[in-house]
């Protein structure tokens, strides 16, 4: 395997841009947000991520330090809902995640502005959140990382070790198989649940490289982050039922999870 992150642009062809993204595990796709969009998010987001605990780093922790963390996206940024239903981003999960469910999810959302003197984080798959598989497991997790400022090596690109979703669970990752990602505001980085990655060390002296991480998971499976406790259910019943689905607010079809009477949730929310 190439020691590359394969490019495309928005208008690919989605049968090339998923076998793309299948052979390296990753894959950066270019032109997906306009300036406007990364304006909206950024503005939506901008009192909440001023207000984030920015703590020095503690190298036992996996989250690294000098870095800011924002949740409840889905609640914060209506902008943000937008881009998380992006048709292609839809599609590549369809062809990654349908194959072992009947819908898919919204698993995390968060925005990450990284600062000077972060620290690499250590390498790690989304799919460890479900250890009941060992490595290569059956596909999980689709991941994005939305950029809204330019990703360089320096400012906190995020590592990637193209091929290691095929690797077994013992394979460590030696210093030239890990790639880190490049790309303009506007672009998205793509990676399966089984890559291998992490966020960058950021070596600048002042830039702060803001990205906003989204991945999706199997509609039978329980979200990272609490999406029932992260958006008010009022707010929920507000959102056009796709988007609510989405969020994971319905039943994962034909299979009966999550079932529940939806006269009952009008009456007591009312």
């Amino acid at each position: 395997m190439p020691n590359t992150i394969p490019e495309c642009s928005a208008d690919t062809d989605l049968d090339e841009m998923y076998r793309l993204l299948d052979a390296a595990g990753c894959l950066v796709v270019h032109d997906m947000a306009g300036a406007d969009e990364i304006t909206a998010v950024r503005t939506e987001l901008d009192a909440h991520m001023a207000a984030a605990a920015v703590k020095a780093d503690d190298p036992k922790e996996f989250y690294p330090g000098h870095t800011r963390r924002v949740i409840a996206l889905m609640h914060r940024s209506p902008a943000m809902r937008e881009l998380m239903m992006h048709p292609t981003i839809g599609q590549l999960n369809d062809r990654h995640l349908l194959g072992n469910c009947k819908k898919w999810q919204l698993n995390v959302g968060a925005a990450l502005e990284i600062g000077p003197g972060a620290r690499d984080q250590i390498l790690h798959r989304e799919e460890n959140l479900f250890p009941y598989w060992e490595p290569p497991r059956p596909n999980l997790i689709l991941a994005t990382m939305w950029a809204m400022s330019d990703f360089t090596a320096d400012n906190g690109g995020t590592q990637l070790v193209p091929g290691s979703h095929r690797w077994d669970g013992d394979r460590v990752a030696t210093p030239d198989e890990v790639v880190r990602a490049e790309m303009p505001a506007g672009s998205v980085l793509v990676w399966l649940g089984g890559t291998l990655h992490g966020g960058g060390a950021n070596i600048t002296a002042d830039e702060w490289r803001y990205g906003v991480v989204l991945t999706y998971t199997l509609g039978w499976l329980r979200q990272e982050e609490n999406q029932f406790l992260s958006i008010p259910l009022a707010d929920v019943l507000a959102l056009p039922a796709d988007v609510r689905m989405r969020l994971g607010f319905d039943r994962d079809y034909g299979d009966g999870l999550g079932f529940y009477d939806p006269s009952v949730l009008l009456n007591e929310t009312r």
